[in-house]
């Protein structure tokens, strides 16, 4: 199963190399990420240039798509061009979205009526958009999550890989990468996230259908 880690210019390297970090500690078992960038080259908020793995273009492929955050967020949303190449489909993909991100899929008509998690920065042009923010670090229902504050993008990985591989192959990512000491109750706080972010109605394990 391929993840498409959606990274614009300006983006957070927090957000974007957690994810993709914690998702490709599971390539061994078929789950992958690769950082997804609208031109071949992007640079994060400070000055980090990053070449894409994946063009914009691989969402439609993507059978998860996590949408990164940055500094330049409400530029991203109000550039109808960009935007039209998203075109995402909650019902056959898992949709993600990290602080800023959820701009984005508030613009493109993903959360509805779904209330939302985001950073403190972002959350004014968020409600802005009519969604409900959250004060939490993570929600999902059904098909689409978001989350709010840099570290948790280890929650928006684990709800990937919970999704996709299941429930132990999360915890044991999270346990790897937990600091030394810490381990249970860096996998605790996570599971606890995702299961106090969680509306359960219609979910179900998300297999590959390419």
């Amino acid at each position: 199963m391929q993840v498409a880690v959606v990274t614009f210019d300006g983006f957070n390297e927090l957000d974007s190399f957690i994810a993709s970090a914690l998702i490709n500690r599971c390539r061994k078992d078929g789950l992958e990420a690769f950082i997804t960038t609208p031109t071949p080259v992007v640079a994060s908020m400070n000055g980090v240039e990053v070449t894409g793995q994946r063009p914009l273009e691989f969402v439609t492929e993507a059978d998860v798509v996590l949408i990164g955050s940055g500094v330049k967020a409400r530029e991203v949303v109000a550039d109808d061009r960009l935007l039209s190449r998203l075109p995402l489909d909650p019902s056959r993909q898992l949709i993600g979205a990290q602080c800023s991100g959820a701009l984005v899929l508030a613009r493109l008509g993903l959360l509805d009526t779904m209330p939302a998690c985001t950073d403190i920065k972002s959350r004014p042009y968020v409600e802005a958009c009519d969604v409900t923010v959250l004060d939490a670090p993570f929600h999902a229902e059904g098909n689409i999550a978001t989350a709010g504050g840099c570290l948790s993008s280890q929650y928006l990985a684990a709800w990937v890989i919970t999704r996709t591989l299941g429930e132990a192959a999360a915890r044991e990512v999270i346990d790897y990468v937990a600091p030394v000491g810490e381990n249970r109750e860096t996998v605790e706080r996570a599971m606890r996230a995702l299961s106090g972010g969680l509306v359960t109605a219609g979910q179900g394990r998300i297999r590959s259908t390419l």
